[in-house]
This record gives C-alpha cells, sequence and structure tokens, in this order.
C-alpha cells in the first residue's frame, strides 16, 4: 500500500474529524500555562490539562473527548540540537473517554485510524500490551486478527503508565517498521530495540486502577481511557522522512533558519546543531508567549529565557547578524496560525517580547563570551577542567547566561560546570524558581475540598441581584468537611445558588453575610473551587449553620458597586493605553478592589508624563460620554469575529461574556461592572512602574476614592503651608523665596568654612619637600570636613603650580584624607588613589580613587602622625 504524504496541518485535521465522528467533542488546545495545578510549570501532554476530568474533580463537557494539545517539555533540553530526536516543543493527538467506552473501542478505533485512514500498512505496525493485560491481548489477537507472535509483550517500566498516586493502568502501544535503512542492522532488531527502525507511534493508556501510593492497587469505578500520539511523529512515519526536523511543517522552518543565516542542512554537524535548535526553540518560544509567559529569572519564564537565549546564541554562531528570533517567528504563525489563532492574534506582541529579550541579550552577551573565554584560559592556566560554582553565577548574575548556556559553550571546549556551587550561589533565585513548582498530589492540589462531591455545583446569580436564597449543600471548617458550623466557628460554606461573587480575573470577592432568622455567618471571602463551586469563607457570627439549610445570601452592596467602578474602568485604561501606547500592549495581570484598581501591562519602557496625562484624558473623555455597559453572551468565536479583547493566555470555554462599553472597549469578561460609565465619576492615575522585564504597572482610582485622593492633597497642602507659613495660593512663591534664601546661606556658610580652614592651615608654604625634583606639600590641620579638604587642596595645588598635596583632617574623632596630583607629577610616577590607600590604613580607614584625585576616611586619629611619615615613604616610591 502506498500511503500518501499528508502534511502536518492535515494530520491534525483527520485526526479530530475522525474523532468527532465518533461522537466526541473535539476541544480546542489548552494553554501551555496549568490551570490550577501547581504540579506542573507548563503542560507536557494530552491528558494534563484533562486531569480534574479524570478525578472527577470536575464534569466534562463530554464523555468523550479528543484534542490536540501544544506540549512542552525541558528534560533533555541539553540534547536538543545534538540528535535530531529532541525537542522542546511537540503536538500531542489524544482521544479521550470518561467513563465511557474502553479497551475495545480504543484499540479498535487507533488500528482503524492508522490503517484506514491515514492509509499505513497493517504488516508494519506491530502492538504491544502489558505483560498482564490478557484482555488488551485478546481484542489485538482475536478481533484486529493480529497474529500473536506480532504482540509484543513488555513489563511495567515499559507498558504500565503511573505517576506516583492516584489513577493509573496498563497501556498498549503501537509501532511501525520504518523499514532497515532506519535500522541498526544488528541481529534481532525489533520492536523494543533502541534504533530507529521500529517507532512507537500511538500509546493507549487504560486506567483502570487506584495506586494508593504504597504498590496496593484497586479497581477504579469509572474506567477511563487516556491515548496519546506525537503528531510530529506521526508525520515522520506518514513522510516517511528520517527526524522531525524533515516534516513538512518543521523543515520549512529549517529552511528559514538556513536562508538567514546562510547556511546548509547537512553539510556541517557542527551548524546543523545550530540550525535543530533555533528551529526548536523559536516554535516553543513563539507558543509560551503567545499564551502570556513572559522571560524572568524563575518558573515558567525562566524557561522562556533559557530556550530564547540558547537560540539567539547559536544564531551567533551560525553568523546571523542583528536581531532574527522575530523573523523566525513570523514562519512559526504562518505554519501553525491555522490550528492556534491566537498566534495571529498576538503576533504583534510575541515579535515584541522575543526582540527586546534579544536585544537585552545582546548587550551583554559580548562581555559574556569574553568572560568566558577569560575563565577558560584561567582554567587551563590551572590545569583545572571543572569551573567554579561561584564564576557560573556571576556569568548568570552579571551577563544573564542562564547555567545550561554556559555548560554547553564549557562543554564545547571540554570543560564542565561545578552544578552544586552553582546551586548554592544563586539560593536566592533558585528557590523562586523552585517554589513555582510545589510538590502536590496528582491533582497539584492539597485542600479539603478536593473530597466534595464533583455533583454539587453553584449557580452564580450576581449579575444582576445581590440578595437570594439558596440552600447549603457543604459545610467545611478549615481542616474537615462537616454537617454543622457553630457560633465563633470559622469554616467554608458552599450553596446551590449565589450572588456573591468570587475572586476571579484578578476582581476581588465580594463580602457580606449569609443568614436564616436565627442564625448568621459573616463572609469574609469566596473562592471559586473546582466542579463549578463557589465556597463562602468566613465565621459564625450567631446561631448554628447545617447542611440542607434554606439560606439567604446578601452581598455588600456598596463594596460591590465600588468594585464595579474600578473594574470598568480597567476596561476603558487597557483601551486608552493600546491607543496610545501601541497595540502591542496586553493585559498581564490586574487588581480590582472597592477602593483603588492595579493594571499591569506589557510596555518596555517607562511611560512620559504626556502619555499618562492622555491615558487619564482618554479614559475621563468616556466616563463622561455616559456609555452604556452592554453585556452579550455569545460563543468564542463570534466574540473574536466581534473584535472582543481577549486575556493574554488565559482559558475560556466555549461560551463568554463580551463587556462593551459604547464604541470604545469590548473585552472577553466573566467580572460584574457598571451599567452607564458615568457611574465611575472620575479616574485618576497615582502612579507608572515597573514591575518585571516588559511589564509595567498602572494604579488609579476611581469615584470617591479620586474624591479621597484629591482631600489628602488639599490637607497636605494646607499643612505644608502653614509650616511655611502662608496661604496655599501663596506657597510657590514661599518655597521660592526660601530656596533663594538656602542658597544664600549655603554660600556664606561655605565661604565661612573656607575661611576656617585657611586659618586652620595657617602658612604651609614653608612645609612645601622636594622629592626626585617634585614639589610635594603634606599636612594636616582639624575640623575640615571634606569638601574644605578639596577646596584647600585646590588652591595649594594652584599654588605649587605643579606637585602633590595631601591634607588629613581631624574631625569630631573621625579622620578625612584627600590627596591631589598635577598632570606633570603623574608624568613622574604620582598616584594620588594608591597614596591615600596606603597612607589611610595608618588610621584605620581604606579608600583610594584616580591618579589626578583621591580621598579616604578613617577612624584613629591617633594614626595622623604616622600617616603623614607613612605619606612622604609612599611619595619617594611613586616618584622616579
Amino acid at each position: 500500500m502506498i500511503v500518501e504524504a499528508y502534511g502536518v496541518n492535515q494530520l491534525r485535521r483527520m485526526f479530530l474529524e475522525f474523532f468527532e465522528s465518533k461522537g466526541h467533542l473535539a476541544m480546542k488546545s489548552f494553554s501551555l500555562v496549568p490551570h490550577n495545578d501547581n504540579s506542573l510549570l507548563l503542560i507536557n501532554s494530552g491528558m494534563a490539562p484533562l486531569k480534574p476530568y479524570f478525578t472527577g474533580q470536575e464534569i466534562p463537557p463530554s464523555r468523550r473527548v479528543t484534542t490536540c494539545q501544544k506540549c512542552i517539555r525541558t528534560g533533555d533540553i541539553e540534547n536538543v540540537g545534538k540528535t535530531a530526536r529532541h525537542g522542546t516543543f511537540f503536538e500531542m493527538l489524544g482521544n479521550f473517554s470518561f467513563g465511557d467506552y474502553f479497551k475495545r473501542d480504543a484499540i479498535r478505533w487507533s488500528w482503524e485510524f492508522l490503517t484506514q485512514v491515514v492509509g499505513l500498512s497493517a504488516d508494519r505496525l506491530y502492538p504491544s500490551v502489558y505483560v498482564d493485560d490478557d484482555e488488551a491481548f485478546a481484542i489485538w489477537s482475536q478481533e484486529i486478527g493480529i497474529p500473536a507472535e506480532r504482540i509484543f509483550k513488555f513489563g511495567k517500566e515499559d507498558n504500565f503508565w503511573e505517576h506516583g498516586a492516584g489513577p493509573c493502568g496498563p497501556c498498549s502501544e503501537i509501532y511501525y517498521d520504518r523499514g532497515e535503512k532506519y535500522g541498526c542492522k544488528k541481529p534481532g532488531c525489533t520492536v523494543g530495540c533502541d534504533c530507529d527502525r521500529y517507532m512507537e507511534v500511538w500509546n493507549n493508556v487504560f486506567t483502570q486502577f487506584n495506586n494508593d501510593g504504597q504498590g496496593h492497587y484497586t479497581p477504579l469505578e469509572q474506567k477511563n481511557i487516556d491515548t496519546g500520539m506525537g503528531l510530529e511523529r506521526l508525520a515522520v512515519v506518514v513522510q516517511d522522512v528520517d527526524s522531525i526536523f524533515a516534516v513538512d511543517t518543521i523543515k520549512a522552518l529549517l529552511e528559514k533558519v538556513c536562508e538567514l543565516s546562510g547556511a546548509s542542512y547537512k553539510e556541517d554537524e557542527k551548524k546543523d546543531v545550530s540550525l535543530r535548535l533555533i528551529t526548536d526553540h523559536i516554535r516553543s518560544c513563539t507558543f509560551m508567549i503567545s499564551d502570556g509567559i513572559m522571560p524572568s529569572n524563575e518558573g515558567r519564564g525562566y524557561v522562556l529565557r533559557r530556550l530564547l537565549r540558547r537560540a539567539a546564541r547559536h544564531g551567533r554562531l551560525l553568523g546571523i547578524e542583528g536581531r532574527f528570533l522575530a523573523r523566525l517567528s513570523e514562519t512559526v504563525i504562518a505554519l501553525s496560525g491555522e490550528a492556534y489563532p491566537e498566534l495571529e492574534e498576538k503576533k504583534e506582541m510575541i515579535f515584541k517580547v522575543l526582540t527586546e529579550e534579544e536585544d537585552k541579550f545582546n548587550k551583554t552577551i559580548d562581555q559574556g563570551l569574553a568572560m568566558v573565554g577569560e575563565l577558560e584560559e584561567k582554567l587551563r592556566t590551572e590545569g583545572k577542567s571543572v569551573l567554579s560554582g561561584e564564576d557560573a553565577f556571576r556569568l548568570y548574575d552579571t551577563y544573564g547566561f542562564p547555567l545550561d548556556l554556559t555548560r554547553e559553550i564549557l562543554d564545547e571546549k571540554g570543560f564542565s560546570v561545578d552544578e552544586d556551587g552553582f546551586a548554592k550561589a544563586m539560593d536566592v533565585q533558585r528557590e523562586m524558581a523552585r517554589s513555582s513548582r510545589k510538590k502536590s498530589n496528582y491533582m497539584g492540589r492539597e485542600d479539603i475540598y478536593q473530597e466534595l462531591s464533583a455533583k454539587l455545583t453553584t449557580q452564580f446569580t450576581g449579575y444582576d441581584r445581590l440578595e437570594d436564597t439558596g440552600t447549603v449543600t457543604a459545610l467545611t471548617t478549615e481542616d474537615e468537611i462537616v454537617e454543622i458550623l457553630k457560633k465563633g466557628q470559622k469554616g467554608t460554606v458552599i450553596t446551590d445558588v449565589t450572588p456573591f461573587y468570587a475572586a476571579m480575573g484578578g476582581q476581588k470577592a465580594d463580602f457580606g453575610v449569609i443568614c436564616m432568622e436565627d442564625a448568621e455567618f459573616s463572609v469574609s471571602d469566596v473562592m471559586k473551587l473546582q466542579g463549578d463551586k463557589i465556597g463562602h469563607v468566613g465565621t459564625v457570627t450567631k446561631g448554628t449553620f447545617q447542611t440542607g439549610n434554606r439560606v439567604t445570601l446578601k452581598v455588600n452592596a456598596e463594596n460591590r458597586m465600588d468594585t464595579c467602578k474600578n473594574h470598568s474602568a480597567t476596561h476603558l485604561l487597557q483601551k486608552a493605553l493600546r491607543l496610545v501606547l501601541g497595540s502591542h500592549v496586553e493585559q498581564a495581570g490586574s487588581f480590582v478592589a472597592a477602593d483603588r484598581l492595579r493594571f499591569d501591562f506589557t510596555h518596555f519602557s517607562a511611560m512620559t508624563e504626556e502619555e499618562i496625562a492622555k491615558v487619564e484624558e482618554l479614559v475621563c473623555e468616556e466616563i463622561a460620554a455616559a456609555n452604556p455597559v452592554t453585556i452579550k453572551t455569545m460563543t468564542i468565536d463570534e466574540a473574536k469575529k466581534a473584535g472582543a479583547m481577549a486575556l493574554f493566555g488565559e482559558k475560556y470555554g466555549e461560551t463568554v461574556r463580551v463587556v462593551s462599553m459604547g464604541d470604545f472597549s469590548k473585552e472577553l469578561c466573566g467580572g460584574t461592572h457598571v451599567s452607564n460609565t458615568a457611574s465611575i465619576a472620575a479616574f485618576k492615575i497615582i502612579s507608572e512602574s515597573g514591575i518585571a522585564a516588559g511589564v509595567r504597572r498602572i494604579e488609579a482610582l476611581t469615584g470617591k476614592g479620586v474624591s479621597a485622593h484629591y482631600k489628602a492633597l488639599e490637607n497636605q497642602l494646607a499643612c505644608a503651608a502653614k509650616a511655611a507659613k502662608t496661604e496655599p495660593s501663596g506657597l510657590v512663591k514661599k518655597i521660592e523665596a526660601l530656596q533663594e534664601e538656602i542658597k544664600n546661606l549655603h554660600s556664606e556658610n561655605e565661604n565661612l568654612k573656607s575661611k576656617i580652614a585657611r586659618e586652620a592651615m595657617g602658612d604651609v608654604m614653608d612645609q612645601v619637600a622636594m622629592v626626585n625634583g617634585v614639589k610635594v606639600l603634606v599636612f594636616s590641620v582639624k575640623d575640615v570636613d571634606m569638601n574644605g579638604l578639596r577646596n584647600l587642596g585646590d588652591q595649594m595645588k594652584e599654588k605649587l603650580e605643579e606637585g602633590v598635596v595631601l591634607i588629613i583632617s581631624q574631625q569630631g574623632g573621625k579622620v578625612n584624607l584627600m590627596a591631589t596630583a598635577t598632570d606633570g607629577a603623574q608624568k613622574k610616577g604620582a598616584h594620588a588613589g594608591n597614596l591615600v590607600k596606603a597612607v589611610a590604613a595608618c588610621v584605620g580607614g581604606g579608600g583610594g580613587g584616580r591618579p589626578g584625585m583621591a580621598q579616604a576616611g578613617g577612624k584613629d586619629p591617633a594614626g595622623i602622625p604616622d600617616a603623614l611619615k607613612k605619606a612622604m615613604e609612599v611619595l619617594a616610591e611613586q616618584i622616579k
């Protein structure tokens, strides 16, 4: 059978359409940023974002789901480029069953897709099963018709999936025989060999057991199917090419790298390493930035920075001049934009981040590489082969070289790095990175709410009401699920209905009360829990609550209204920022409370006063325009077609709320808002600052907050005027007069100090000595500060015309030293900096400076006589 060489994009569509025909819901790829899962920095498999469905913590939108999930793995980053096998970015095709079909259908459909849809020859496909999985073996042999000798049985290491405690089960993999040209040609080469002939294409995981963490396995009530097939791997097989770098889309990207560098693939192995590394890393960087990940020195931001800087460095090795990563990213977007529309939507931001980070690295890389060269030479001279952890850390801290970049550069020259020493030297930064990846159980969360039934849900009614009635469906203390909460107890109340807004999307939660006739619960926080549950956190202030109670839920109206004003203002602010600064501006975070708002956004320089004023003016104009705020529910695709702004890297369902404010702003948002912009009343930016590389922060006030702000300023102005003994209207003139008075007094004071210094010095010109033909004046004075010494030094140098002056002053139990040397004296060897450094030791101090002028301090006045003698000795050595 001749296999048609389908392209990557075609294979992706074929897979999803095939499983849709089998009753599966095709879901879009989830973000690379894990949602409510602290066990991962980045999504690294097709099933990772679906874990809540497998554990029953959340109810899936369908019991049959299929996805093509973007993934990143960096465990073997050092090998990327060195071989054609390794890569950090890949797409994982998967079909999943949550308690629906099981082994028979999973095996049958995988075989049908590979043989009938893709057209792979059945004679070249070999299944494997777990050694004890007789059920899967029987399906393959009796129902699919595979001869027993072509079904391979492997042990737990190869064919049993488990990840600590939690759901687990046997696997059945499908291998494809690519032919002898890809093999090792060793006798007995077969499925399971390390060579490239027999390639694993598909993996069916039959999740049927629960591991208690102690090696005890019990059957799951709900048996699941989790399958995975690497899209790029499938393309390698279908297109009959030697590696992922030869499949159509990745090959096109690699050819773009070749075009920019002038290099040709497979002509120089050293250049091939760089070509493959850049090709892989720019894919990862492009997708990571599109999901809102920004370069930083911790967590997933550090992963991005590592990948980006490795790619930039290898571009230099290939001789690519200037910026090039954004141009390659453009190719990534063109090749993958159809399947991942967020790439096209965020491309301006992607290019901006890549360019800024590349520029930042380019500023330091030459200095860093020079330092690496010096360290290599030092190692050779000392006969060592391991760079110290302290030196590796200096490269990281000063020049932005991630450890693996330093390791890679040194490895090319036969050196290694003391990685343990590096880890100790950067304790703080490494601890921050480690804290981003917390130890956890299977779901990445360790709290009592996980034990609640997934069937419990809460309907939110707070968009159009602040009071509602509902039924208590669950209660917890801070430690356990309970049936009753009594007066004085802290805990969480979960109801079937609530008007309380839970903290989400940067908006602070509502507060208020839950009450019955004889009981009251004070709500201090509200949390969105897994599985569409909302938890009201607080304290029972009266009576007793128990599950099943009918209760009244009342939101604090004033707090909600003020929060709405600030939230609506952030929408106006974001649009104003994009109009003033450019469309690269994206929301990078926010906090909205009743008393203030905070808005983080992507931008790469501090805003000017004019830009801040213009943004503020635009927002105020829209408030004054009294635009109606309309909210519509629609599909995500309809929202994007309507021009609604989506939050950078946010996870959205198929149905979204679109909040429009006149014709000015249109955003996807699940928060609460005013009904008309006029309700915001007023808007004032109070600060603009940088919080991370490429991220700025604006803090602002609305409504009553603005009034309170100006009232506080009025009070400060009145206090200042009172202190200056004038009226607020005359404060500026008063300050100007005081400044002029201070200036005159300062000048008078300096003149007096100079006079005192001269009098303290007396006539010292008779102390001038000759040292090897150079005039030298060394003397001491009392109660002259450093400014006075400098003035005296200038006067004495002028009188000497050519020579060296050293003056030592005792002032308040401390010592000041100042030395100066003319150009002529310097030519004969005099060096003020070295002179001061040597003399300061005599008075228990230190210092230094330039050859022409230096100063120092000390704390032992008793050493002044010795210091004067030492000065003459040093000058005698200097001047030849």
